[in-house]
């Protein structure tokens, strides 16, 4: 699936839906040909409570500035491509509804808008993936097998596979990896979402990389620079319990199973 990156035109005068509130919307823009440095820029968009996130940025780049620019594609959150730092916290714009971020007792709302940390903005709320995929990339996240190629599919137990079902649903969304403060401080480390992709092919009992893969996290950029903040856990979109599987691929170094 290939990500849409939003940057048009400016477009007609701005409708405002029946039922609309007024909210603040505060984006962090950058634009590397005129800026020297990030600046916040705020915006008065009427929203519904059922909107997401990604809805309110829609409304500024289709009907205030075709300027604005970011990443976006399934807008159901399966790609992973709208991952931003929403009030400070990683989350999917198309994921994070507007009545969970309403003020109450009808206090004016402001809703911030970031680029996700430890990775280089290119413009706006779009940021470098390649430092991120590089370390995907690095850990093998397929399947390895040695010997003669099989005659039939390779039989696998419902427990055998129940044993890496979280690690595999991972959207590789960048959430996790760019809520880590190592991660923030010093981007040679791998980062949990590669850690979380290693895993997932570490404890399959089809795989046979599994060695390779656990040579690799015990580098010194590895599962030892983790510090067990859970950031990576608190801010998977999808559930995965990212930490456990850290201490997990830990364990497994240790008793190399």
């Amino acid at each position: 699936m290939t990500a849409t990156v939003e940057s048009g035109i400016r477009g007609e005068a701005p409708p405002v839906p029946e039922g609309a509130v007024m909210v603040a919307l505060k984006i962090m823009r950058y634009n590397p040909e005129i800026d020297d440095e990030p600046h916040w820029e705020t915006y008065d968009i009427p929203a519904l409570p059922t909107d997401r996130v990604l809805n309110l940025l829609h409304y500024v780049k289709w009907y205030i500035d075709g300027t604005l620019t970011f990443r976006r594609s399934c807008a159901h959150g399966i790609c992973g491509s709208d991952a931003m730092q929403i009030n400070g916290m990683n989350r999917l714009a198309c994921k994070v509804l507007v009545k969970d971020l309403l003020a109450r007792k009808g206090k004016p709302t402001t809703i911030s808008v970031a680029p996700i940390k430890g990775l280089e903005a290119r413009k706006d709320l779009l940021v470098d993936m390649e430092p991120f995929f590089e370390a995907f990339r690095a850990v093998k996240p397929y399947l390895i097998t040695y010997g003669n190629e099989p005659t039939r599919e390779r039989i696998q137990s419902q427990a055998d596979r129940e044993r890496f079902d979280d690690t595999t649903k991972c959207i590789l969304c960048a959430c996790c990896t760019t809520s880590c403060p190592v991660y923030w401080t010093d981007g040679s480390y791998f980062g949990p979402a590669a850690i979380v992709n290693a895993h997932r092919f570490i404890f399959d009992s089809r795989d046979d990389g599994a060695g390779d893969r656990l040579d690799i996290l015990n580098d010194t950029e590895g599962v030892w620079r983790c510090r067990t903040t859970f950031n990576c856990t608190d801010a998977c979109p999808r559930g995965i319990q990212v930490t456990k599987a850290i201490q997990e691929v830990k364990r497994a170094l240790l008793f190399r199973r």
